[in-house]
This record gives C-alpha cells, structure tokens and sequence, in this order.
C-alpha cells in the first residue's frame, strides 16, 4: 500500500465519504483499495488522532509549568507510541504524595543526587549531615531511606529502563493464575485456572478474558513475571557503576524501584495490552460470525405462518403478507398441559387455507422440536416447515421499534412477526436488533464495549451496503444504514415515501427533506427501485455513470433495458472505450458485472434444513450418533452447533477436521449446515462435545 493511497483515504474521509462509498465507487482515486484496508486506515488515523491530543495536552501541561525545553520538546513530537510518550512525560506528570516526595521536602534530594551518581565514598557519613529531627529525620539509616526513595522513583521514570523492562516482560513475562483463597467452592467456573502459568507471549485470547474474568468477579488473582533475575540484573547494569558503598545503595534502590514501582507498573500495562489485543480478536471473530449471519441466505417474499412456540403459554401465531406485514394473529395450544392438539391443528390448517401461506417458520427456542413435529404430522401439502433461529427476537419485541411498528399488539405477537420476518430477509430484520444482543460472540460482554459497537456497525454498514436496499419497502432502521443516510435522513425518506408514494427513481429521492447532494451522492448507488422508471435504478450502478452506459447501448444500437437482458451484447463491450481522465478500468469492470447481475441479490440461495428426527432432548443423545447442525457461533477455542435438541454442541478446535486447524473461519462459518457426530454427553453439567472429522 502507497502513501499516495493512504493520502487519497485521508482526503475523501476528510470530505466525510463512507467506507463503502470509498471502496465501491472511487476506486481509481484510492487505487482500488477494499473495505478492509480502508477501514484500517480509518482506525489508524483515528489512533494517530488521539495520539496527537494527547501530545498536545502533555506540552500545553508542560508549558504551563513552564517545564518545556527544546530537547524536551522534541522527545514529545518524535514519540510514535502512547506507551512511549507518557514515559517521557513520566517524570514530569504531577504526582500524589509519595515517599519520593516526602524524602525530597525533608531535604534528601541532594544527598540521593551523589549516591546515585555514585561520586561519594561514604553514604553513611554524608547522611550524618541530612539527620535533623525537625524535618523527621532520625538517623543515618532514616537519611540514606528516603535517598534510596527518590533514587528509586528516578529509576521508575527513567524512559529506557522502561522501555528495557517492558521489553523483558512482553518476550518473557509469565502469566500466572491463582484462586483467591476462601472461595475457591464458589469459583468452580474458574477451577481451570485455580493454578495456572503459561507464557504471556503465547496465551491465547479465550483464556486471556476468563482469567480476566474471573479476577473481575473476585475469584482469581493474576500476575506477570518476568524472570526477576534477569530484570534485576537489566537494572543494575544501566544504574549501578562500581562496587563501592554509594553503588551498594544504589543497588539497594534499584531492587525497591522494581519489586515496589518498575514491576507492578509493567504488570498493569502488560495485562492492558494482553486484555486490549484478546478484545480485539474476540471482536474480530465476534464481526466475522455477525457477518455471516446477517448474510444469511433469504426466503424471499413468500406467505408466512410464523410461530414462537410455547408449551405453558401456548404457542404465538401470525400469518405474514408477502412484504412482511402482519395481517393475523392468534394462539394455539397443541402441546401438554393443555392437550388441545385437535383444535390446534384444525386452526393452523385454517389460517394455511385462508391466508394461502407458502411456507411455516417455527422459531428453536423452547418447545420448538416439539411444535415442529407437530406441525409435520399435519402433512399441509406444498407448505414446506422451518426452524429459524430465534436470537434476539425477544430483545426486537421488546424494543422501540418494535412498539412503534405493532403498538397494539404485545410482545409475544411482535417476537413471532420477527421470526417470519428473520427467515423472508435475516439482514431487514437483524438490523433491527443491537448486534451485541443477537449471541454470536465470545465474551462479548467482557470486552470494550465501546470499541465492540464502532466493529459492529461497521459489519452491519458493511454487509447493508453490499447487499443493497430496496428503496420503497425497507424499514428506516435498514436505511440508516446506508451509505450517507442517518438515522433521521432514514426517517424522513420513510416519512415521504408514506406521503407520497413509492419512489419511482433514484431521482426522486432528491426530493427528500435535508437529503441533500451529499447524502444522495453517496446513498443512491446502494439504494435500489425494483420496477422503477430507469432500469438501472435497480442496479449497483451509481447515477454518476448511467451516461456510460447510455453511451454503451448506444454505440451498439440498442437500448439500455436491453442490454441489461443480453449476455451476448454485454460481451460485445470493448471498456477500454470508454476510459477517461476521470472513469478508468475499475469503475467500468465493475459496471460490467452489475450489468450481468442486475438486481440480483449478492447473497446465497436458500436452502431447506431438518435436523435429525432421532434427537430432541439432550437425554436422545448417545455417543457415537450422526446428527445434522447448523454452526451458531465461532470462538476461538472451537464452535458451536446446534443439533436441535435446544443445546448447542461444543465442536473443539481439535475436532474441526482431520487436519490441523489455526484459523477456524477457513472451515466452519455461523449458520454453516454441517454433519457432526456425538463424542460425549455430560447432562449434569450441561455440556455436550461434538466432532466434524470423518475419523472419530
């Protein structure tokens, strides 16, 4: 990647151009540079951005205490790292009282100057000198303490001594993991890591944030050591020059700085920087899974009975239009204790006839296997039935949005309107719900929670933006995400398009309020009219090159619709043509497929899943069994699997394959259908193991 790129990204983000804008619509300027690296240079600028105000605050800090020289000033400016700016400010950064201070208001601050340059023969004797009972200092030893105090914080501040150690802890430093004693009963959870050790360096990021984890809640302690010799020693040869009395205290002072300041300091930034690098691939696997799900191939617009079933309170019943609208509700009761099997049947038959439902969604929570059975020994012909994966239906029923859409009706009705919806379009309808809610992640609710939602909406901005929008049925919550749409541009597209009607082209949609030039620029290529006055309207192509291809039909006389239909006159495109100052190879190749795909959905075709009839309970399972799953999460340590008996399966890392595996997304993804056979079932503790190898 060439600085000229970098600049470019710089530029356009300058000018407030989204990540998905950039990489699809101005790829001549950028270089052709994708979202991935796009973003990256996003976050890095915004690293840089923070590194800077920070710098800026140390030297206004500084000049304010009129403490800034030159070569100070430009140790500040050549720093390139948090860690290694805040060393050098270390020395000057305002203090709490500490036994530096004291020593220093009591006078001892000359006396530490000629031991630590170690220009005195006798420490003992010039310490005579400083015992002076009225500044609470009683004796030689008293004296040569509060030297060694001041010596040892000089030490602590030194930016190379810090830089060594710091160095000395990431290559060698071990983590160790201990119970805290007295509750060792309560931490079972923890028992793992009751007394563990293993190399910093080497932890893995799942282990990371459950050791951390449990020091949270207060039944592990954790420590980082370095090999203490070796520190020690690392420490003495930048500070002790000789053998004499004055480099004895020294020593003496070199000891304290590192078991008292030096190590804890170290320790408590190495554990920062372990826990920030194990939140960042938790976020990562946690984005890769959102990805996957919310690029989940759609149904489509079909009749839908959708169910959240129940066995107490019934099971929730809505039958759904072709757009997702509801238009019935009601509850039925096939399952004990009720044993109104007869009368449920007979209603679900007749909302299938009056309704003219396609296909019935039965969501996988509780009671789901069961209602799924029931459902089958109806034999409804033609009216295919679906388990769909109901995460986060309760947090959209409960939501704002969902009371906006459905006031009237209470959440049980708006959870199964969720489940229809989530199998006609997964993307419409996960957009709806916070992606930390929807449980593809791994301790999800351990990392930075902040820097978790910025990943996230990045994933749904990215995967929105790449699917593309239909205009005149989306949801405002599917708008705001957009290119170039916020929130309120998102409510006031809805607002007009209730007001007016549908849009029957891009073109309109300048007429939005507050949707001005800007925000059409960078929306209109994402946003799709199906039917509209300009057939391109339905395509990825942007506005700003519907005049190419205009030109296109024409030098082949024929129209653009037409071309769009014909594979044979596509082919017949000579681009280099129509290469500009402005419009290059990139621009027009991408134009050449949307032509071959014109509003196709990007996303897979669906397909129908039935788990294994043989297995609804945990109790079903027996080791040995073959079962079908579907992939529910990816962590670190292994995934998840779903094989339909309201338990998700555990398959480790070591039985992704036959193979070895480093990188588990090159073989399993979230809402991947796979085959997996039953290793253990361990009831009592709620686990249940799983392999994917042919060898078992």
């Amino acid at each position: 990647m060439a600085s000229e790129q970098v600049q470019a990204v710089s530029h356009l983000l300058d000018q407030e151009m989204t990540v998905p804008f950039i990489s699809r619509y101005r790829k001549e300027i950028t270089g052709g540079l994708d979202e991935v690296v796009i973003t990256s240079i996003r976050d890095r600028i915004n690293q840089l951005q923070e590194l800077d105000k920070r710098r800026c605050s140390i030297l206004k800090s500084l000049t304010k205490r009129e403490q800034l020289t030159p070569d100070l000033n430009e140790k500040i400016l050549a720093a390139s790292t948090l860690a290694s700016l805040e060393d050098i400010y270390l020395p000057y950064k305002p203090k709490r009282r500490t036994r530096a201070t004291m020593a220093r208001e009591k006078g001892l601050e000359p006396l530490a100057e000629r031991i630590f340059h170690q220009i005195c023969t006798d420490p003992s004797k010039e310490a005579m000198t400083f015992v002076d009972p009225d500044k609470d200092v009683f004796s030689v030893e008293g004296a040569l303490k509060g030297a060694r105090d001041i010596i040892a914080e000089w030490i602590n501040e030194n930016s190379e001594a810090r830089a060594r150690i710091r160095t000395l802890f990431q290559n060698n430093g071990v983590l160790r993991s201990k119970s805290v004693r007295g509750k060792e009963a309560e931490g079972i959870k923890y028992q793992d890591y009751a007394d563990w050790s293993e190399s910093l360096y080497k932890a893995p990021s799942h282990r990371i944030l459950a050791m951390l984890r449990g020091e949270r809640v207060g039944f592990l302690r954790l420590h980082v050591e370095p090999p203490e010799n070796e520190a020690l020693g690392l420490l003495q040869s930048l500070f002790v020059k000789g053998r004499g009395n004055a480099s004895l205290q020294t020593q003496l002072a070199t000891e304290d700085c590192y078991k008292r300041l030096l190590a804890p300091s170290m320790e408590r930034e190495l554990l920062s920087v372990a826990r920030e690098k194990a939140d960042e691939i938790a976020m990562t696997v946690f984005a890769e899974n959102l990805r996957q799900l919310l690029l989940e191939p759609p149904l489509g617009q079909k009749r839908i009975l959708a169910i959240d079933p129940g066995f107490r309170t019934g099971c929730k019943v809505v039958a759904l239009d072709e757009q997702g609208n509801l238009i019935y509700n009601d509850t039925i009761y096939p399952h004990p204790p009720h044993k109104r099997e007869l009368a449920a049947a007979q209603k679900v038959r007749d909302i299938c006839m009056q309704f003219e439902i396609e296909v019935i969604a039965v969501g996988n929570g509780t009671a789901g296997r069961e209602t799924e059975a029931f459902l089958r020994v109806l034999e409804i012909p033609n009216v295919p039935i679906i388990m769909v994966n109901e995460s986060g239906a309760s947090i959209y029923s409960a939501s704002e949005s969902a009371r906006e859409e459905f006031p009237d009706q209470d959440v049980t009705v708006r959870g199964a309107v969720s489940i229809g919806r989530r199998l006609m379009d997964p993307l419409a309808e996960l957009v709806k719900i916070d992606p930390q809610s929807i449980g593809v992640g791994q301790y999800q609710h351990d990392v930075n929670q902040a820097a978790l939602k910025r990943k996230l909406e990045d994933v749904v901005t990215s995967c929105v933006n790449s699917v593309g929008v239909e205009v005149n049925t989306a949801s405002k919550d599917l708008l705001s995400y957009v290119s170039g749409l916020s929130p309120k541009l998102a409510e006031s597209v809805v607002q007009y398009r209730d007001e007016h009607g549908p849009f029957r082209s891009r073109e309109n949609l300048k007429k939005v309020p507050r949707l001005g030039p800007k925000a059409f620029l960078q929306a209109a290529g994402f946003l799709r009219i199906r039917d509209g006055a300009n057939p391109l309207d339905q395509s990825a192509v942007h506005p700003e090159s519907y005049g190419i291809v205009e030109t296109m039909a024409r030098d082949l006389g024929t129209s653009v619709q037409k071309l769009l239909e014909n594979e044979g006159l596509q082919k017949k495109v000579d681009l280099n043509k129509y290469v500009t100052d402005k419009v290059g190879l990139p621009t027009l190749e991408d134009i050449r497929s949307e032509l071959q795909k014109s509003g196709r959905d990007p996303r897979q075709k669906f397909e129908e899943f039935q788990f294994s009839p043989e297995a609804n309970r945990p109790e079903d399972l027996q080791p040995g069994m073959k079962l079908r799953g579907i992939v529910t999460n990816v962590t670190a340590f292994g995934a998840f699997v779903d094989v339909g008996v309201h338990q998700d399966g555990l398959v480790h890392i070591s039985q992704l394959a036959d193979r070895f595996v480093r990188d588990l997304a090159q073989v399993v993804k979230v809402h991947q259908k796979v085959e997996v056979t039953v290793l253990e079932v361990d009831l009592k503790r709620k686990r249940i193991s799983l392999s994917m190898k042919h060898k078992t």
